[in-house]
């Protein structure tokens, strides 16, 4: 599945058909040869080398050579470099073709920072484009090559086609994410599933809205009533090709296969979120509400990346979608609806929808029995105020799995922030007509979301990522795009594969 216009090679040698080339050039020690230029003459045209400066030079050749900048060297890794490749992408959005040595710079490992030089360049480059007719802003570059040495060519090789993978991933999600409300509803979205599943090797099952009364998802139905869009909930299993392992019986001496841990991902797909009864005020964003179904998008593109990745863990995904919209049927407050598990739900707010359709995706996800489970939603504006647009908050009724997720985001400059599941904040949430009410007042508005949800864990490893701040982005910044950024996404990859049981 290709959803990035860049083709990428691993050459020993320089590329020397291509158009620009860019070197990476530290704040500090020698600078390449090839830049034909000393420190000093750099700095003076005002180049530095800070992380993700630019330059660009003519050469010889009527070609460009673009200086870019990764800071100190001796702190030059993966994040660092990813933000990097995306300053060059951007440098040379005008020319079809571009050579670079950002594989080969920094220290660590060669195929982690080959992943991340990838990733910064397609992301840095990718732009939702379909609905314009004048593309000047689209970046023009569609061949890339990573020169390296002989010693290191295979790792950058695999680090490129890992990244390119991961990358296109995000890029599908962002695409989802940024796609208007009538381009994308909860059928859509599934038959969408469903051909995704036919290219990468994961099996897609939908179910309709029929099909969720008769499992009894109060949630996701009642959320739904007030829209003339059906709902959908998407599921999507991946199993490994092989077991893990054998473990041998020394008494029986018969061989007994490993079952692989097992994961389930849980996203919030809320196509479009008026707020239904509880109306949003007239100035609310209608970004935030056309992608308010940024986890289900990121669970979808996580999920398209498993078989090519040889994941070996299994993993299963619920997405949940539908709309959420103010009619004459549309859910009401004091409406009492009645969950997948059995438990009653009084309504207090209907702009508190999330909360009501995961309850139902993490209910199913619970009677699958699975080694743990993480949800990822655009849950609370307490969430995003608290934490801001560059950090997602998590919670969790298990440490070690919560430390497990928060490990996945730092591992992908994906940045998070646990917050506390503070037990005594429980009776925020107590009806005194049902079993308990979808809201818990003004304060501590993520915690109390987290609680909520965790009535649905059984005590299963359970952890709940928190997007509503960094789902979406004001301006470029580094690998960041203007518009949906599809935060979760490389975050769920790397925990889908490094998951343990525990």
């Amino acid at each position: 599945m290709k959803t990035n216009q860049i083709t990428f090679k691993v050459a020993k040698l320089d590329d020397s058909a291509a158009k620009a080339t860019g070197i990476a050039v530290a704040s500090d020690g020698a600078v390449a040869k090839e830049v034909g230029m000393t420190r000093d003459q750099l700095v003076a045209l005002g180049f530095e080398g800070k992380l993700g400066q630019t330059l660009a030079l003519p050469n010889s050749q009527k070609q460009l050579t673009i200086v870019v900048g990764i800071g100190e060297s001796a702190k030059a890794n993966a994040d660092s470099l990813r933000n990097a490749a995306a300053a060059l992408a951007r440098a040379s959005a005008k020319v079809a073709s571009l050579s670079t040595t950002l594989a080969t710079a920094g220290r660590g490992d060669r195929v982690a920072i080959a992943q991340a030089v990838t990733e910064g360049l397609i992301l840095a480059t990718h732009r939702y484009d379909a609905l314009k007719n004048d593309k000047k802003a689209t970046s023009k570059l569609t061949s890339v090559t990573l020169v390296a040495p002989g010693a290191t060519n295979a790792a950058i090789t695999n680090g490129a086609k890992r990244g390119e993978t991961i990358a296109d991933a995000v890029c599908l999600a962002r695409d989802l994410a940024n796609m208007p409300p009538a381009h994308l509803t909860a059928k859509m979205i599934a038959e969408r599933a469903q051909k995704i599943g036919a290219e990468t090797g994961v099996k897609v099952e939908v179910f309709n809205k029929d099909q969720l009364l008769a499992m009894g998802c109060g949630g996701i139905i009642g959320v739904n009533r007030g829209s003339v869009n059906p709902p959908r909930m998407v599921k999507i299993s991946y199993r490994p090709s092989a077991s893990r392992g054998v473990a041998k019986s020394s008494a029986k001496k018969t061989a007994t296969k490993i079952k692989a841990p097992h994961l389930i991902l849980v996203g919030k797909g809320v196509m479009y979120d008026s707020g239904g009864i509880s109306l949003k005020p007239s100035n609310s964003d209608h970004a935030m509400m056309k992608a308010d179904m940024s986890g289900a998008a990121a669970v979808l593109a996580t999920m398209s990346t498993l078989k090519a990745l040889g994941c070996k863990n299994q993993v299963t995904a619920y997405m949940m979608c539908t709309d959420n919209l103010p009619s004459g049927s549309a859910m009401a407050m004091g409406d009492v609806l009645t969950m997948r598990n059995g438990k009653t739900v009084e309504i207090h707010n209907t702009d508190a929808e999330g909360r009501l359709v995961l309850a139902d995706g993490l209910s199913l996800a619970v009677e699958q029995k699975p080694d743990a489970i993480v949800d990822i939603a655009t849950l609370t504006g307490a969430c995003a105020r608290a934490l801001g647009p560059q950090m997602s908050g998590v919670m969790g009724n298990n440490q070690r799995f919560v430390d497990q997720v928060v490990a996945a985001a730092a591992a992908t400059d994906e940045q998070t922030w646990q917050l506390p599941l503070e037990r005594k904040y429980r009776t925020m949430i107590d009806s005194y007509i049902a079993d308990m009410k979808n809201v818990g007042g003004g304060d501590a508005g993520a915690i109390t979301a987290a609680l909520f949800l965790d009535e649905f864990t059984s005590g299963t490893p359970w952890a709940h990522i928190d997007i509503a701040g960094p789902m979406w982005s004001d301006a470029d910044a580094g690998w960041l795009q203007r518009g949906a950024t599809a935060y979760g996404t490389r975050l769920l990859v790397n925990l889908a594969e490094n998951f343990k049981r525990r």
